[in-house]
């Protein structure tokens, strides 16, 4: 019986090393020179985003993540997955993005933390959240800034018709 229960216990280990094996991330690329670490053990990063602080320990989810361009003007979405709690996650962001000139606009501390910031022509909008055993997750979403429609003179106009509503 007890050769039994090992091999039991051993089959389960093996399956779920297997499974955990199936998520495809890719680790963040180590830093060089010139970067700071906060509280929460991270980076501000000039790797991959040269213009967006990325935490050290943490794996890009290539299955959620899509990007468009390099450098500076890349847009699209980054997931990251990290080992830092997400109140430690919201401060590095907030603390860290000011440093690569991006100007807050916004942010509001919950269950699913949200901060969005503006740099030149784009913004961007960062979700955190718990994951479900431990650290957090960050979505970083950066899209281009729309300005909104306005005539010759200035004056700004609805870019879709207004309705009364009776």
């Amino acid at each position: 019986m007890a050769k039994w229960d090992l091999a039991i216990r051993a089959a389960l280990i093996a399956a779920c090393l297997a499974v955990a094996g199936c998520g495809q991330t890719m680790g963040i690329a180590g830093t060089t020179g010139g970067n700071t670490t906060n509280s929460a053990g991270a980076v501000a990063g000039f790797t991959t985003f040269p213009d967006m602080p990325m935490p050290v320990a943490g794996d890009i989810d290539v299955e959620r993540t899509l990007i468009f361009g390099t450098g500076e003007s890349w847009f699209g979405r980054l997931v990251i997955n990290t080992p830092h709690n997400t109140g430690d996650m919201f401060t590095f962001y907030r603390e860290g993005l000011p440093g690569f000139g991006w100007q807050e606009v916004t942010s509001v501390r919950a269950a699913t933390s949200v901060l969005t910031y503006v740099r030149a022509e784009r913004v961007a909008t960062i979700q955190i959240q718990a994951r479900t055993i431990r650290g957090s997750e960050v979505s970083v979403t950066v899209s281009p800034h729309g300005a909104p429609a306005s005539t010759p003179s200035g004056t700004i106009q609805p870019r879709m018709p207004v309705e009364t509503i009776r």
